[in-house]
């Protein structure tokens, strides 16, 4: 018996990013998009937790009790009463330390995957309620779509997108650390006021129309400034592709990962190649977006 379990990449399309809380969290107004990039968990009853992964980078995904998708077993199996007794295993293609939410989509592949493997019946309320204890970015990695991330980016508002995005990410040489990046933030912000974050009505309104050029003139990333401050080279990747044609180049959440919004397939795939051969990063995909969250391929069955 095993259950598999595909989840999504995600970029943020505005990351605004309030003052540092007395928590040692900032307040944000997040807009997710979840895009065709996929890890697959599967989870197997086994003797004891263990956590195998398989993919590019795969030898960077912790393999103990911190990796999330081991987590979101554990706490799962804790509400319910019993033992967190799987064989998780992890086979990545989203970017790993690339700011596209990888582990987070682990972590709500595996406490899906167990859901449905223990039969347990949790409701989606309940699902959500643990991801939110698991990190900020899981709870969406759940839901997937388009939606707003208020508070530290887990209490999530659907937002309607009326089309189809297309994007190009590349994938740099190196990760970056997110709570580093959030540190650089607030060296950055020492001496000045922090506003409130809120959410654009313009990008809102691009999301909802479906317009790639207005989406475009409105995206946004409050930690752009200090990943660029630790990774200075991303500066180069990002020009490359504004000179290919791309319509908004930006960091992926708190990176490393750059990400391009084209027009249309063809200009992602143009887009994608000038990068290809800039010498300005690691490895270049195309996805689309929004895409489904969390979503269970291989129901439980005896095999």
């Amino acid at each position: 018996m095993s259950v598999t379990v595909r989840v999504p990449a995600k970029v943020n399309v505005q990351l605004a990013v309030g003052a540092a809380r007395p928590d040692g969290f900032h307040d944000l107004a997040n807009v997710f998009l979840a895009v065709g990039l996929y890890d697959e968990v599967t989870v197997t009853p086994a003797d004891e937790l263990r956590v195998t992964c398989t993919g590019p980078d795969a030898g960077q995904v912790p393999l103990d009790r911190t990796n999330l998708a081991a987590r979101a077993a554990i706490a799962l199996a804790e509400r319910y009463g019993r033992s967190p007794d799987v064989h998780v295993h992890i086979a990545k293609d989203i970017p790993v330390a690339g700011g596209m939410a990888g582990g987070s989509a682990d972590g709500a592949g595996a406490l899906l995957a167990c859901d449905a493997l223990w039969g347990t019946g949790a409701s989606r309320a309940e699902l959500l309620e643990i991801c939110a204890e698991l990190g900020s970015d899981v709870p969406f990695s759940l839901v997937g779509g388009a939606a707003l991330g208020t508070g530290r980016g887990e209490r999530l508002t659907p937002l309607e997108a009326g089309g189809t995005f297309h994007w190009v990410f590349a994938m740099a040489a190196r990760g970056l650390s997110t709570p580093a990046v959030f540190r650089e933030f607030d060296r950055l912000a020492e001496g000045r006021a922090v506003p409130e974050p809120v959410a654009s009505r313009p990008l809102l309104d691009a999301l909802t129309a479906g317009d790639p050029d207005a989406l475009a003139a409105a995206v946004s990333n409050d930690l752009q400034p200090a990943a660029l401050s630790l990774f200075p080279e991303l500066a180069d990747t990002l020009a490359a592709g504004r000179a290919a044609g791309a319509l908004a180049a930006l960091v992926s959440g708190s990176g490393p990962t750059t990400a391009f919004l084209t027009a249309d397939l063809a200009s992602a795939e143009a887009v994608a190649e000038a990068l290809r051969v800039s010498g300005t990063c690691r490895t270049v995909r195309t996805a689309v977006g929004p895409v489904a969250g969390a979503t269970v391929l291989q129901p439980a069955a005896s095999g």
